[in-house]
């Protein structure tokens, strides 16, 4: 059974002095499907995206990817196996161009990020690729544009971009619309819709109308807890979850929707 899910963790929990920020969560991420973990604020999910991803080791509980236990490997390890996340806040080079900024991540996936010492012209061959991984997130027009200079639902395309030069099998997504107006928002939607053909997605995401538009499959905590779990309309019936997390927001959210 266990062979089925591409990520899973079984009784993952995290404690911080006495505190449970993450009690013995079971979560079961399906291959090829957009998984998004949502609940209210304090509900544990940024910290879970920080266990899976290995900046935080858990006090109890196991992380197996494709059935194998990988709950002491390190980040990088992880990575390398294709589990990758983008962030909260952008974390692009500012001071340099999408297209610097992609063929930085692809030099990260050969193996030669650290080799300053290469001329500039060594590193012309991975051009083709950069450009059309901005392509792919419709930022072809903003290749020799400084990151600085881009808007920022551009930015965070940049990031899912530098994340695809990695060649992710699963794409974690920590909030990727925080922040955004309502056309970035529907940009940021399509990019992730279409770059997830292939991929398996899990995403933090506060935003309901974009869980109800993207995700199969959704699960809720609320105090570091599993809630509820299901696809969006039983989640978004399910009083509990109402009460824990949606109330009022819920009508217009469903409106929105």
């Amino acid at each position: 059974m266990t062979q089925e899910f591409v990520l899973e963790t079984r009784g993952l929990t995290k404690e911080f002095r006495g505190f449970t920020a993450v009690d013995d969560v079971d979560l079961q991420i399906q291959e090829g499907q957009i998984h998004a973990l949502i609940g209210p604020n304090g509900a544990g999910k940024t910290t879970v995206f920080n266990l899976l991803t290995k900046f935080l080791p858990p006090t109890r509980g196991e992380i197996l990817y494709r059935g194998k236990p990988i709950t002491g490997m390190r980040a990088n390890e992880i990575a390398r196996l294709g589990l990758v996340r983008s962030f909260q806040i952008s974390a692009v080079f500012a001071h340099m161009t999408a297209l610097e900024n992609v063929r930085v991540a692809l030099q990260r996936k050969l193996g030669t990020s650290f080799h300053f010492w290469k001329s500039e012209k060594s590193l012309e061959p991975l051009n083709e690729r950069a450009l059309a991984l901005l392509e792919e997130v419709d930022l072809q027009d903003y290749a020799d544009v400084l990151t600085v200079e881009m808007p920022y639902g551009r930015k965070r395309a940049l990031e899912v971009a530098t994340t695809l030069a990695l060649e992710p099998t699963v794409m974690l997504l920590d909030e990727p619309t925080q922040g955004m107006g309502a056309e970035d928002v529907d940009r940021i939607v399509a990019l992730i819709r279409r770059v997830s053909a292939g991929r398996t997605v899990l995403m933090v995401e506060h935003n309901l109308s974009v869980v109800s538009r993207l995700c199969d499959r959704i699960t809720v905590l609320a105090r570091g807890a599993v809630l509820a779990e299901g696809d969006y309309a039983s989640v978004s019936a399910d009083p509990r979850v109402r009460e824990a997390y949606m109330g009022s927001e819920t009508t217009s959210e469903e409106a929105e929707a």
